[in-house]
């Protein structure tokens, strides 16, 4: 399990892959698609817990390759456990791991009041009013959130990540419309010191430490390179950085 740059679980079918005993992406492809079926035939949506990917792996001529790769969230996850192949171990181990967990997430909640008795109807009834007030406390903060939940989507890839000319264009109302060139240049400044100066392809450590930006190895023609994408974070943080507003240009 990892954690997205919401803080939100999510599972890597590469992953999963290796850990339920599958040699062949193919195969372990098919297992996906049968466990989408099974989550559609339930009247769900399959892209709200199979997210399109990208993942960087050992291989290919240069040493790395960008291969495709699911986004789960443990839902998803689940299902591929109980679509895969139940005489392999590892799909067992799998499909106990994630049993396990839900089991343990129902035993967590504390037993129903006994409404018998006066006091259980007190406790039940109190129970109702703590729900009542974290749905109004929650209803609160997501009409405060509204406006920024997603404002990134648009410039985001696959992985949830922003590359440096997108961001650029992201960013175009607070800075004059800088190109990707001047763009990097200006992260460099000293009032911002997002990329380092002495190797400007990469962030200093503090903001790959606090989330604002990550950085993968692409390939540049015949070689493959450091690069650095941006987050949603770290894009919020860069506008409040220049003194622009919440949200991203039109």
């Amino acid at each position: 399990m990892q954690l997205d740059h919401y803080g939100e679980e999510c599972w890597s079918a590469r992953d999963l892959q290796q850990l339920m005993g599958y040699e062949r992406w193919e195969r372990f492809d098919d297992v996906a698609n049968r466990a989408k079926e099974t989550i559609s035939a339930s009247g769900l949506d399959p892209l709200d817990h199979f997210r399109g990917a990208a993942k960087s792996m050992p291989g290919g001529r240069w040493g790395k390759q960008t291969v495709t790769d699911y986004r789960l969230t443990r839902f998803g996850a689940y299902h591929v456990a109980l679509a895969g192949d139940g005489r392999k171990p590892e799909v067992a181990a799998a499909k106990t791991y994630f049993a396990v967990k839900t089991r343990e997430a129902e035993l967590a909640q504390p037993p129903a009041p006994d409404v018998t008795s006066p006091e259980g109807v007190l406790a039940l009834a109190q129970r109702y009013v703590v729900a009542a007030q974290e749905l109004v406390t929650t209803k609160k903060e997501l009409a405060i959130a509204a406006p920024k939940a997603g404002k990134w989507d648009a410039f985001c890839d696959s992985d949830g990540l922003i590359d440096m000319g997108t961001a650029a264009k992201a960013l175009t109302d607070v800075t004059g419309g800088l190109g990707r060139t001047k763009f990097m240049n200006r992260l460099r400044e000293s009032d911002l010191r997002f990329l380092q100066v002495q190797n400007p392809r990469i962030p200093y450590e503090v903001h790959i430490q606090a989330g604002r930006a990550q950085v993968k190895m692409v390939q540049a023609g015949y070689q493959w390179v450091e690069q650095t994408f941006l987050t949603p974070k770290g894009l919020d943080w860069l506008v409040d950085r220049l003194g622009g507003t919440a949200l991203p240009a039109a």
